[in-house]
């Protein structure tokens, strides 16, 4: 029931019915009904809620997933809880879940945000050594936050890394570097 209402875009709604079962020590949870309202409490902010519901999953015995933790993560990058993003991050790998572009496209976002470009990169550079492509999303993430520090000479390279690539395509922040370097 949790997921139908989540779907049909009550959110409200889902999160009343799962806190009622909750309350009656229902057991019919499973990680997706957990993942599902992880997703609505990080979608509305509401982090500590979101880490309780996440310490409720494992105490149930569950172990999460990558979808849990990609959950976790992005729903503290909306809070610009960097920290805990990366300490969830290295929990994430020590029990075996395998970060995947989403988790990358997370870390290299919520990094940017707050001005620490340096451990943007060093995500990007982790993924591309992992083999995972980087998206149109994470070039232009990394080019806009570049453009924010006048990194221009670096942003300039990643710009045409992506334009190299067959499935990146330019975009409005790609174009504020080639007039900052026209200007240089």
């Amino acid at each position: 029931m949790v997921f139908a209402f989540a779907k049909s875009g009550q959110k409200d709604s889902a999160l009343m019915i799962y806190e009622h079962l909750k309350s009656q020590n229902d057991s019919c949870f499973d990680l997706i009904t957990y993942n599902i309202v992880l997703y609505i409490l990080g979608g509305t902010g509401r982090v500590d809620e979101m880490l309780d519901v996440f310490a409720s999953l494992k105490e149930a015995g569950f172990v999460p997933d990558t979808i849990s933790y990609n959950t976790l993560i992005n729903g503290l990058r909306k809070v610009g809880r960097s920290d805990m993003c990366v300490e969830y991050f290295k929990e994430m790998k020590e029990n075996g879940n395998e970060p995947d572009l989403l988790t990358y496209t997370t870390l290299i976002d919520i990094f940017g945000r707050v001005g620490n470009i340096k451990e943007s990169l060093k995500f990007f550079r982790e993924m591309k050594l992992k083999g995972i492509l980087p998206s149109t999303q994470i070039y232009r993430s990394l080019i806009h936050n570049l453009n924010k520090i006048e990194k221009i000479e670096l942003a300039t390279e990643l710009l045409e890394e992506m334009n190299s690539s067959s499935t990146c395509l330019a975009g409005p922040s790609d174009f504020k570097t080639r007039r900052r370097q026209r200007k240089s």
